[in-house]
């Protein structure tokens, strides 16, 4: 009968361990920050109450794959500081989505530096979208 228990129980925790997915890579996760900030960043640029603010600042399409994306985010970084005289600097969806792209810097400089491999330095690419991209 404690047999039977003991299996139950390494069964059940067989199930629950399978159940939860793998713990994300540092990749991973820079690449899921580096889409969804491309997405927040287009749509605070098209929103009624930051657009007109937002004109003067470059899309972001991030590419973590291109290397020019280091001096990319710190300009996109410097150009959002640059907007605390603009009312729309102060709304939650601008400030958020500058300091995400701050972490995202952080994150790629300092945490992940080993494990991140660029493929291209097509810097021009960064200021033109790609269809995947615009697709979310």
């Amino acid at each position: 009968m404690a047999i039977l228990g003991h299996t139950l129980l390494a069964l059940s925790l067989v199930a629950l361990v399978l159940c939860y997915p793998n713990p994300p890579t540092c990749y991973t996760k820079v690449l899921s920050m580096a889409r969804d900030l491309t997405h927040q960043a287009a749509m605070i640029k098209m929103e009624p109450e930051t657009r007109r603010c937002m004109a003067h600042i470059p899309h972001l399409y991030l590419d973590v794959h291109n290397a020019c994306i280091m001096p990319k985010m710190r300009q996109y970084v410097f150009l959002m500081d640059g907007l605390r005289e603009l009312r729309c600097a102060y709304t939650r969806k601008v400030r958020v989505v500058g300091l995400e792209v701050r972490q995202l810097h952080m994150i790629m400089s300092q945490r992940c530096h080993g494990e991140l491999v660029f493929t291209t330095d097509d810097c021009a690419a960064l200021d033109r979208p790609l269809m995947s991209w615009s697709r979310k």
